[in-house]
């Protein structure tokens, strides 16, 4: 009788000491969720893609207003086939209810050699025909902007050849 009551007790210490490690182990993973709901484990996107906040580097008003107000304008569009904006890019940006257009001139991230990096995702607010809506740019811009605009200003089109001259310092 002494040894059923030995095996008994060593049944239950054995399924009490399950059911506590059980316990304790789901208030660790609960408590470490709760904990970890405000840290991003995702590394962060340097790249401008859609709702990607933009610094606007150019004294147009508009830009100045939201700049201020603390209220950056975001890209709703890239003008390529990849996607993902690069350097010299026209995007589509929402800047205080409205919808401008504008060029990055400067970006976060990985450039190619001989390309800067920035620490903003800079851009330059233009209207429909190319033409900046500043008449300064604040900014040192990239000085393979110049090749890069060059190239995609046409005949007929878009002229850039105002963006780079209002720009007054090149990296």
């Amino acid at each position: 009788m002494a040894i059923s009551r030995i095996v008994k007790d060593t049944f239950y210490f054995t399924y009490i000491r399950r059911c506590l490690y059980i316990i304790i182990m789901l208030s660790h993973v609960s408590t470490l969720n709760i904990i970890s709901r405000g840290i991003s484990t995702s590394a962060a996107s340097n790249q401008i893609i859609k709702l990607a906040r933009l610094r606007v580097v150019d004294n147009s008003d508009i830009g100045k207003q939201a700049m201020m107000e603390g209220k950056p304008p975001r890209c709703i569009h890239i003008y390529n086939k990849v996607g993902v904006g690069y350097i010299g890019d026209k995007v589509l940006v929402a800047i205080k209810g409205e919808k401008k257009k504008g060029i990055l001139v400067g970006l976060k991230q990985k450039q190619k050699t001989r390309v800067p990096k920035f620490d903003s995702n800079n851009v330059v607010l233009i209207d429909d025909s190319g033409t900046p809506l500043g008449t300064r740019i604040q900014v040192p811009i990239p000085h393979i902007l110049r090749t890069i605009l060059k190239e995609k200003t046409h005949s007929k089109g878009v002229d850039y050849t105002k963006l780079l001259a209002i720009a007054s310092r090149f990296v």
